[in-house]
């Protein structure tokens, strides 16, 4: 028998999964905890008291449908999703529970979507994946800055991090997509995705407060190649990451992050700043906070609970600003997130 408002959270020991974890407590769910490290996991139950472990593999069918077993949903935070998306997301639907994720790759994101869109639809589950500070929150502004614009003509995304220290999940997930491109870039152009050379190109963005005028990498692409075409009329979608961080991300050296307050939350603070313009007007909507890695947990937290509660647009798989109202969304993170969107 299902127990209303038990999540499973696969992964549950990563430097996200923990933020996750704290989220779920916080708010009230039930939460059980997966991944493949029993004696990581048994440790993490033991810190939090009023949780459970349950191990699973993802080469292990039959340990993921036990670990999901009376589930009301699942989220998984543990990449390279391309490796763990596929099996986490078929448990889910023989389940038949909600499966959100936390993918930052972009080829995880193009497959849940080519590759489940019809299972999940045929089995009425909504499946929301890259919901995270990246896919998702650019999403979400996209579509909240379009308000009763059903399409548009180009969507920008600018990053502005005031530093980046990757998690080794991240690093791990870098070295994937990076193989499986063989190194080359991806652009979202004309309406598709498309590999290219080019040199990456430096600019300048004129970011909110507390950033101001920065240097970015221009086409530094990320999820929302993904998420926002998947839903939005748009041929063209462009990202962009404030010079410091990609060099941050690019510098092996670079440690991980360092919690300075109770939370656990790094010193980082970030704004992400949208602009999306169609017949020659422009919109805009912008986002900011602290730690990239902490703003996921109240971001995921805050999917599955809308999920639970029925409070959603669609089913089936579906990005964060196709699922859910993006404004009203966006608004209810507060104080995780502070936002500036149009009236």
């Amino acid at each position: 028998m299902r127990t209303a408002g038990t999540v499973v959270v696969y992964g549950a020991t990563g430097h996200t999964g923990r933020f996750i974890v704290a989220e779920l407590r916080r708010r009230g769910f039930t939460t059980v905890v997966s991944g493949r490290n029993a004696a990581q996991l048994e440790a993490l139950a033991a810190e939090s008291g009023d949780v459970e472990a349950r191990p699973a593999t993802v080469d292990d069918a039959g340990s993921l449908d036990r670990a999901l077993a009376g589930a009301a949903a699942v989220i998984n935070c543990a990449g390279p999703f391309a490796v763990t998306g596929g099996p986490v997301v078929e448990a889910a639907l023989r389940a038949g529970i909600p499966y959100v994720d936390v993918a930052a790759e972009i080829e995880a994101n193009a497959a849940m979507f080519a590759d489940h869109a019809e299972a999940a639809r045929k089995a009425d589950v909504p499946v929301v994946p890259a919901m995270a500070f990246y896919g998702g929150l650019g999403d979400l502004l996209v579509s909240a800055a379009m308000g009763d614009w059903t399409a548009a003509d180009e969507a920008h995304v600018a990053y502005g991090l005031t530093s980046w220290h990757p998690t080794a999940g991240t690093r791990a997930a870098g070295e994937v997509s990076h193989d499986r491109r063989g190194g080359r870039r991806l652009r979202f152009a004309g309406g598709e995705l498309r590999f290219h050379d080019d040199e990456l190109a430096e600019q300048d963005w004129d970011f909110p407060e507390p950033l101001g005028r920065r240097t970015v990498i221009a086409e530094f692409t990320m999820a929302d190649v993904v998420t926002v075409p998947s839903h939005v009329a748009v041929p063209e979608v462009r990202t962009y990451m404030a010079a410091e961080a990609a060099r941050d991300l690019a510098d092996a050296d670079t440690p991980a992050p360092e919690p300075v307050d109770d939370l656990g939350r790094s010193d980082q603070t970030f704004v992400v700043d949208v602009l999306v313009r169609a017949d020659g007007v422009e919109r805009r909507a912008s986002a900011r906070g602290q730690d990239i890695y902490a703003v996921t947990a109240p971001l995921v937290v805050e999917a599955v609970g809308r999920i639970l509660a029925g409070d959603t647009r669609t089913t089936g798989v579906a990005s964060a600003g196709a699922m859910f109202d993006a404004a009203d969304f966006l608004r209810a993170l507060h104080p995780h997130l502070s936002v500036d969107l149009p009236h």
